[in-house]
């Protein structure tokens, strides 16, 4: 059933008219219903996205090179959040960039429908950057709707946002998913460019519903800022076509001259950013040392979205293989393993919040620091868990479809542990400089998560081979016990925080 709208009564000064979205401002439901389309786009291109690569009927490129695709491809997404943030802030203001964002991602779903192999990667490359033009500034947007940081309604309306993405992430393999795998590989692309087009239709119609300064550049590019970064602009981009150009010219191009550089960009990126933080001497002591904190925290993320992410790639590329995917008789496709974290995070997030202030009341909910060890640990256990799986496979026989769903419910618990703890710390142990650049941090530990698989598959690694995902589930492990050994000193560290 469609949410209802109803009429309520609004403090004066509220953004919005009268008419409420459960008791939210009506510009949530613009916002919420874009969010959802965009991430039914999303989340169902890339749900297709490792079994089309490995297709006959698709690229039919290796294992091994599809996970290098698919890494590469998500870690540019959260890297691309940062630019994007700035786009916001300085050039075009959050609605005019999301309006913009949504046409190019509709336009990058458009070309990976076209049946040309020659273009699939310019589509790939045009999602990327639509989702980090959009990520960064439409939850700019929500939180524009509200009075202030105070206003009671804030945490609910985020409540509501949230839902609207696991919603469209859960439809989205269902629908795309299945239409991709068993009717046409490019008419499944094409639906994802259908879901974004009602999405940014419902933008525009409803943006009027949105508050004023959601059209406001906050802080503009002055005349002498915008000359000087399109100079650099063009240089660099000269620079790349001069070197593309002779690379491809010589006939050295692969794959990989692409791969290789955007893989090496997500893990220097991200290490160049914490450096030049921790490195300002503007920062007072207590700053100093909340950012030596979160480095652990930072590290400690990476490895965890480094196994996690898999769960797209290398176990969707293993339950395509060697995987029974039925139910009692019932077959569906691999696709819909991607519906499981969805429908299990709006499932047990509820349940996580309530079991989290009854054991505060009772003054046991565990510290941060716990909370982010544990969400290793389990991400290391459901990799333990997938030796179970691959050793029934390399026993010739097909692994049951239980064994998948029950490492997605585990990993599902982890980043239930971990990333709602790690979005609040981040915001929590932000320098005052950083406040508005830290959340971009954070996505960072995505990007260079993402980024070591692709350098790991690029160099050859079997990422399904039982001693490599053992090695992984180790790391996560180890990690998470030495993030909780050490955790007394990581709280001194952190000062007030908690």
């Amino acid at each position: 059933m469609a949410p209802s709208l109803t009429k309520d009564s609004v403090s004066p000064g509220t953004p919005g008219s009268e008419r409420t979205f459960f008791g939210q401002p009506r510009g949530l439901a613009t916002l919420f219903m874009t969010e959802m389309w965009e991430r039914f786009s999303y989340y169902g291109m890339r749900a297709l996205l490792p079994l089309y690569l490995v297709a006959p009927g698709g690229l039919h490129l290796n294992a091994a090179t599809a996970t290098a695709i698919y890494s590469v491809y998500v870690s540019l997404v959260y890297l691309l959040a940062m630019p994007g943030g700035w786009f916001g802030d300085r050039v075009w203001g959050p609605r005019k960039t999301v309006a913009v964002a949504g046409g190019v991602i509709m336009l990058g779903h458009l070309t990976l429908a076209l049946p040309l192999s020659g273009t699939f990667y310019m589509g790939l490359g045009l999602v990327a950057i639509g989702s980090g033009l959009l990520k960064a500034n439409i939850s700019t947007m929500v939180g524009h709707l509200y009075d202030g940081p105070d206003d009671p309604r804030r945490d609910g309306g985020f409540t509501v946002f949230y839902m609207g993405i696991n919603l469209g992430a859960f439809a989205a393999p269902l629908v795309i998913g299945t239409i991709g795998e068993n009717v046409n590989w490019h008419l499944g692309f094409a639906l994802a460019a259908l879901g974004m087009a009602l999405g940014l239709a419902q933008f525009l119609i409803g943006s009027r519903h949105l508050a004023p300064r959601s059209s406001v550049v906050p802080t503009p590019l002055s005349a002498e800022e915008k000359v000087s970064t399109l100079r650099k602009a063009a240089i660099w981009a000269g620079i790349a076509v001069v070197f593309y150009a002779i690379v491809g010219f010589s006939g050295h191009y692969t794959l990989n001259w692409i791969l290789v550089p955007l893989t090496l960009l997500g893990v220097i990126i991200p290490t160049m950013v914490l450096v030049r933080i921790k490195r300002d001497t503007s920062l007072d002591r207590v700053e100093q040392s909340k950012m030596s904190a979160y480095i652990w925290f930072f590290v400690a993320a990476a490895v965890f979205w480094m196994i996690y992410d898999q769960g797209g790639s290398t176990l969707a590329i293993f339950a395509d293989s060697s995987a029974e995917n039925s139910v009692f008789g019932w077959s569906f496709p691999v696709s819909w393993y991607q519906s499981v974290n969805p429908v299990l995070i709006m499932a047990l997030a509820p349940v996580f919040a309530w079991f989290w202030l009854a054991l505060n009341r009772r003054g046991k909910e565990p510290s941060t620091i716990v909370k982010f060890a544990s969400g290793l640990v389990l991400v290391g256990a459901s990799f333990f868990l997938f030796l179970a799986p691959l050793s029934i496979a390399e026993g010739g026989h097909k692994a049951a479809a239980m064994w998948l769903v029950a490492i997605y419910f585990v990993q599902t618990v982890g980043e239930l542990l971990l990333s709602p703890v790690g979005l609040s710390v981040t915001t929590k142990m932000a320098p005052a400089k950083y406040a508005s650049q830290m959340m971009g941090v954070w996505f960072l530990a995505v990007t260079a998560g993402d980024a070591t698989t692709g350098l790991l598959s690029i160099a050859g690694v079997g990422l399904n081979g039982m001693n490599v995902v053992a090695l992984e589930a180790t790391l996560a492990v180890v990690a998470g016990v030495a993030v909780c050994m050490y955790r007394n000193r990581v709280k001194q560290l952190m000062g007030g925080v908690h």
